[in-house]
């Protein structure tokens, strides 16, 4: 809730979605994540699938160097063992060691790929090989084999008997995740290109601007139909706006002549003050309503590039109505914070005051002393701009307020006993979605009503570099 009792601004959570993924970060990002899952599955199938070779294969090689260092060893004299030993340790990394029965030997680890080696060199080697881990705390892979009935040990470095290191695979998995990463990026955006595309079109539109047409002879044959159709829809709606601009002239310009040869032909005709003075009432009131039609159909201006001064324009309003309520024996205050900036045309800006204001003025009589007191205020509020205008009228009830929003709708009318074509808030709400504002409609405290707009803050340094460039 705001300090003035409002609920939080819609517009406040504007920064928080910018945050939010687009299209493309989405669609980049589950790619990415099934991608990673797929990988991961592969890996996992890939080392399963190798590990029954690869043990065998080692395995062979176990076995062939066992079977070379045995018939080696026994064909040479003993003189020459050492240097023999000491060859294979240096040469093939193949250390020849005597077996104690006092061996401190640690078996081999307990995962499905050494004991399928184990299992493998047993099978080739016997049963009565020893095979283990490290011995009196030395690691390697030990393998043990007897030469003229003496035991020994035939030791293997550990990394020559490993699956393919993990660094390695880290590093290809990286570099697969990397190109499949950037075909991927390269797809999605060849396929979001066209609907982010679109979407500048259609914010163009809702920001009252005429956009460029899409292309219709590139790109894929559903995207080219799809751009046809909405050119066509984009014509189809502009068209529509000039139609209803042209008839909505025309019906005011009949309606307004006849009301102003009716207005002459009253003031010439012998009635009575009292009936003249009603008449003339009831043709304002009409060409009021024809005022507010023509109001609520014309279209909101384009949002300026550069924020405007938000104060400035405000106070000026103000000072313009304050003449003229304090003709009609009312009053109208103001309380304005300097150097408030937002990106709405100045124009809409004013009409939306100016509404609010007269909206006030008709409607917002006190209910005991007859008068109209109106106090406008603007100030900052967060990252959004508040503007209240609000009387000390008779207020209207709770469940009246989602109804005066609403085209075409009044409150009570016994309120002031004035009525109208029901377009004043409706033309409000309308001009403030275009610039992503919002009205608000609460009770004024001890009586009234109080409307309240919210415009997105533009901060002054920003606008001014905006207006410099």
């Amino acid at each position: 809730m705001s300090p003035t009792g409002a609920p939080t601004p819609r517009v406040q959570n504007y920064s928080q979605s910018r945050f939010r993924l687009g299209l493309f970060g989405r669609t980049l990002a589950l790619l990415t994540l099934l991608m990673l899952v797929s990988l991961v599955i592969w890996l996992r199938v890939f080392f399963s699938i190798e590990e029954g070779p690869r043990a065998r294969q080692m395995a062979e090689r176990v076995t062939t160097a066992v079977s070379i260092s045995r018939s080696a060893l026994a064909y040479a004299p003993s003189g020459v063992r050492p240097s023999l030993m000491l060859d294979l340790a240096t040469k093939e990394s193949l250390r020849v060691q005597p077996l104690e029965s006092t061996d401190r030997r640690e078996a081999m680890p307990d995962s499905r790929y050494w004991q399928l080696v184990s299992a493998q060199i047993k099978e080739r080697l016997g049963k009565n090989t020893y095979i283990n881990w490290s011995v009196n705390d030395t690691p390697g892979i030990w393998v043990s084999f007897t030469l003229n009935d003496d035991p020994y040990w035939l030791v293997f470095e550990r990394e020559e008997l490993e699956l393919t290191s993990g660094l390695e695979w880290l590093g290809w998995l990286a570099s697969a995740l990397l190109l499949a990463l950037l075909g991927a990026a390269i797809s999605v955006r060849f396929v979001n290109r066209p609907l982010a595309r679109m979407v500048r079109v259609a914010q163009q539109m809702a920001h009252g601007q005429t956009p460029s047409p899409l292309p219709e002879k590139k790109g894929a044959a559903e995207i080219r139909d799809m751009n046809i159709a909405f050119n066509r829809m984009v014509r189809d709606i502009r068209q529509a706006e000039a139609d209803r601009e042209l008839m909505l002239a025309g019906i005011s310009h009949d309606l307004r002549t006849p009301l102003a040869r009716m207005r002459l032909e009253i003031e010439m005709s012998q009635i009575s003050d009292d009936a003249r003075h009603a008449i003339d009432e009831d043709l304002a009131q009409i060409d009021h309503s024809i005022g507010q039609l023509m109001e609520y159909a014309r279209p909101a201006s384009t949002a300026p590039d550069q924020g405007i001064d938000v104060s400035a324009t405000i106070r000026e309003v103000v000072d313009r109505e304050q003449l003229h309520i304090q003709n009609q024996g009312g009053k109208l205050t103001a309380t304005i914070e300097s150097g408030l900036h937002a990106r709405i045309n100045a124009h809409d800006l004013k009409r939306i005051v100016i509404n609010l204001i007269q909206n006030a003025r008709r409607y917002g009589l006190h209910p005991e002393t007859g008068q109209v007191a109106i106090h406008v205020t603007a100030a900052t509020h967060g990252n959004s701009i508040l503007i209240e205008v609000a009387d000390s009228g008779s207020g209207i009830s709770e469940q009246d307020i989602t109804q005066l929003l609403r085209p075409f709708s009044r409150g009570d009318a016994a309120r002031t006993g004035v009525s109208g074509a029901g377009l004043g808030l409706a033309i409000v709400e309308r001009l403030l979605q275009h610039v992503g504002g919002r009205l608000e409609l609460a009770s004024n405290k001890p009586h009234g009503l109080a409307a309240r707009i919210w415009l997105p803050r533009r901060r002054a340094r920003q606008a001014t570099a905006d207006e410099t460039t």
